[in-house]
């Protein structure tokens, strides 16, 4: 389904685009459909939210950065329900911390895929190796602290 929409910016730095209520529901996925999203030339994987009375896409600095776009820029954007599982790849070091915990790996896997994949950045965004290493016993300790 495709719709001419405005980036809107919330904030100082958080942005969205608006999706019209009639492709929502063309959808027939619910309120919160899972969705590919192509704007720009770039797609992602996203879902729609809806907030204040009107339904929006997340669009992070880094897809804004691969599409080319920014707040304010008027854009074509095609969504298409996303039925593909949602599965997020562990780096190793995090997966063998988590193995050598089985409960840590118990809550963990029992995450939806959103937080799982908050813990997964967090390691990846670490430029130290320190760093990485503190935020996999981080994330363990905060598994296993429930």
């Amino acid at each position: 389904m495709r719709f001419r929409t405005t980036i809107e910016l919330g904030g100082k730095t958080a942005t969205g685009m608006q999706v019209p209520a009639e492709v929502v529901e063309a959808l027939g996925a619910g309120k919160r459909p899972a969705v590919t999203v192509t704007v720009g030339g770039h797609t992602y994987r996203s879902t729609v939210a809806p907030y204040t009375g009107a339904y929006y896409l997340p669009l992070s600095a880094e897809n804004r950065t691969a599409a080319g776009i920014a707040a304010g820029d008027t854009v074509e954007v095609e969504v298409e329900l996303d039925t593909a599982p949602r599965v997020v790849e562990v780096p190793a070091d995090l997966a063998a911390a988590l193995d050598a915990e089985p409960e840590a790996r118990r809550r963990f896997d029992a995450l939806s895929y959103s937080h799982q994949r908050r813990h997964v950045l967090a390691v990846e965004g670490a430029k130290a190796e320190a760093t990485r290493q503190r935020r996999v016993a981080s994330a363990v300790a905060m598994l296993l602290e429930g």
